[in-house]
């Protein structure tokens, strides 16, 4: 209430779970007894508004159009949360739908939840979608969050808020219950302020969902990732570092990096300069036509699934709900983006198709692997973004780069750091691996 919803209106949290004293106190007479159920017990955690809970809470991606959908029903990933003993605390703001309804959008808007602002300036950004996740895990109003990605979406509200995040391998955590963009890209995420943290969460949500086909080898990959942290794993680590184009991310920023490769040569690691991958241009083009396919036939399916209050249950409904209430929803931006995906003919399409199978060997194979692999390295490192830029309704957002897209189109993990402050505003650091190496990433942000 002070922070979040009056003084600095951070505009963080959504909804407030209220179960969550009553769950809080009860979990706190279970320790007492000596009874804990896990790494969480008793934690508070926030969870974005397009993950599902089983606490009278809606389920809404922001959108007036799922105010009903209250499904009294836990994502799998919030079931193994509550398991471990966490508080579930609320709902986070986020950009409305994922910030997959329109070009030019405004990260950490929805017309549910209204604008959230970064704690650091609150004329900038906290990136998206995670917006909000990642505004409170700064702010301290909650623990632990939990975001999604689809490309970005975990890592750069990290990046720019101060915050660890990690965007694991698509399929070591269950997507289902959570409402999607893209079934080969989306993953939750946690977002904490230590790595540690974040290692805790991991080995509490990853596992096989027997519903979710992409999980079927998570229960074979999870580890426990807080005892594979290990603060001298840089010493003889081979990390290949991208640099960003001159001037990309701002001169401040880069100052900033530079003055982690110090220290991580400091800490015994071994730095290869690379060159930035080929092909990044194309990835790009083929990336939006896939989640516009994907997309479509994935919010048709969830749709189809929700609370039976819900009246909007096809992306076409959602148009022409968004078109009757337009003041409130296309105030800032419009829906070019759900009109593109309404307007494609399914996932058999040779278009799709194409697209799909190019991308995934660009980025994966002759992109993250080949670059690891030829030169026999540990993980990738970049700058993840640049600094939070100002928000600015009438032009959207001003992004300055990011180093997201491999790791998001080939379903890699990665995992951002706090790496300083460039003009007072944080600035994050990448580790990017291959598939299902999220113990070595997590290991190496924890030593730095």
């Amino acid at each position: 209430e002070t922070l979040d919803r009056a003084g600095p209106k951070l505009g963080s949290v959504l909804a407030v779970n209220p179960r969550a004293l009553e769950d809080a106190r009860r979990l706190d007479t279970e320790r007492a007894a000596g009874k804990l159920r896990g790494l969480l017990h008793g934690i508070p955690v926030l969870l974005k508004d397009n993950i599902e809970s089983a606490d009278p809470l809606p389920t809404t991606a922001g959108s007036l159009a799922l105010v009903e959908n209250q499904g009294n029903r836990d994502a799998p990933i919030v079931a193994r949360l509550r398991a471990a003993g966490a508080v579930i605390l609320g709902k986070s703001n986020l950009s409305e739908w994922a910030n997959m309804r329109a070009n030019g959008s405004t990260s950490g808007w929805s017309a549910l939840g209204g604008l959230t602002r970064n704690p650091y300036s609150l004329d900038c950004s906290a990136c998206g979608s995670s917006s909000g996740s990642g505004a409170a895990v700064a702010a301290n109003l909650t623990a632990l969050a939990v975001g999604t990605e689809t490309d970005g979406s975990v890592t750069c509200p990290g990046a720019m808020n101060g915050i660890v995040g990690l965007k694991p391998t698509v399929g070591l955590l269950s997507r289902r219950h959570i409402i999607p963009i893209s079934h080969t890209q989306d993953t939750a995420g946690p977002m904490t302020r230590t790595v540690a943290d974040a290692a805790a969460m991991l080995t509490v949500m990853a596992g096989t969902d027997s519903l979710d086909p992409a999980t079927a080898e998570a229960d074979q990959r999870r580890t426990d990732y807080v005892a594979a942290l290990d603060a001298r794993s840089l010493k003889g680590a081979r990390l290949g570092v991208l640099r960003p184009r001159k001037g990309a991310y701002g001169d401040a920023a880069e100052e900033v990096f530079e003055k982690a490769l110090d220290q991580l040569k400091e800490a015994g690691a071994e730095l290869v300069e690379l060159q930035q991958p080929p092909q990044r241009g194309r990835i790009g083009r083929n990336e939006m036509i896939v989640l516009l396919y994907e997309f479509k036939a994935g919010l048709n399916a969830y749709l189809a699934d929700t609370a039976a209050a819900v009246k909007t249950r096809t992306l076409a409904a959602v148009i022409e709900f968004n078109k009757r209430e337009a003041d409130r929803e296309l105030q800032h931006f419009g829906q070019q983006l759900f009109i593109q995906a309404e307007a494609t003919d399914g996932l058999e399409s040779p278009v799709y198709r194409k697209a799909l199978e190019e991308n995934r060997r660009l980025a994966g194979p002759e992109g993250i692997d080949r670059l690891l692999g030829e030169h026999r390295l540990d993980a990738l490192i970049a700058p993840s973004t640049g600094r939070a830029f100002k928000i600015d309704f009438k032009n959207g957002d001003r992004f300055q780069g990011g180093q997201m897209r491999l790791a998001a189109v080939s379903g890699y993990p990665h995992l951002t750091v706090p790496m300083g402050l460039a003009d007072g505003l944080p600035v994050g650091l990448s580790f990017i691996g291959t598939a299902w190496s999220e113990a070595r990433l997590l290991s190496l942000g924890y030593a730095f």
